[in-house]
């Protein structure tokens, strides 16, 4: 009789604080990487394929609530409870620029062609970061209806999608306008909203349910 094959979960060891978000990279010649953000205010770097640790970056004053790879793995992002977004070389964990906020950093999003990092939080503003000069002013948005729980960016970085934690919906916005051009209507504030590495589909979580969208409907 052939026995049942049993998938074995790997435990990856490290954070003392709750884990709050993952993000894994694409696939890059190197492999694939995983970094994950936690309220111990380190965020940690992995082999997305073995969990092993690769290296912490230090610096965050207060929880981390959002981290990001770029596409080639070679930028971390991170935004925090204290009131930062910081950028990250990923090979040698030296923080690289650090983006000053008036409140919580709940969220960010570098662009596919890695040129630009998207930001949002409690204070109800999207924010878009030039990496090519990052001591410039950001662009910011029209003010979203709620506090910025995830954004993303999609349709070859012409276009955002944004949640807020107190409010259902995604909205997508027009990056050239900087204003909301659709609402994807969900029950319940949207928790995660993922794109497809493909870019055609967007997956959402709210409540109990999790959602498949078109995302060029």
């Amino acid at each position: 009789m052939e026995k049942k094959k049993v998938a074995v979960s790997k435990v990856c060891h490290g954070h003392s604080r709750p884990v709050v978000d993952l993000f894994y990279s694409p696939v890059t010649p190197d492999g694939y990487f995983l970094i994950s953000a936690s309220k111990d205010s380190n965020p940690m770097l992995r082999n997305g394929d073995t969990g092993d640790w690769i290296g912490t970056f230090e610096g965050h004053k207060g929880a981390v609530w959002s981290s990001c790879l770029d596409t080639n793995a070679l930028r971390a992002a991170s935004g925090s409870a204290d009131f930062s977004a910081k950028i990250w070389d990923a090979l040698t964990g030296n923080e690289l620029h650090s983006f000053e906020h008036k409140h919580i950093v709940r969220a960010c999003a570098f662009s596919e062609d890695t040129h630009m990092l998207l930001t949002g939080g409690v204070e109800k503003i999207l924010r878009i970061y030039d990496m090519n000069r990052p001591d410039a002013a950001p662009r910011e948005l029209d003010k979203t209806p709620g506090s910025v729980r995830t954004v993303a960016w999609l349709h070859s970085d012409q276009s955002i999608l944004s949640s807020c934690s107190d409010m259902g919906g995604v909205r997508l916005w027009d990056v050239r306008s900087g204003k909301i051009v659709q609402t994807l209507e969900t029950k319940a504030p949207v928790t995660s909203a993922e794109v497809s590495q493909d870019g055609r589909f967007i997956t959402t979580a709210d409540g109990s349910s999790v959602k498949f969208w078109d995302a060029n409907q």
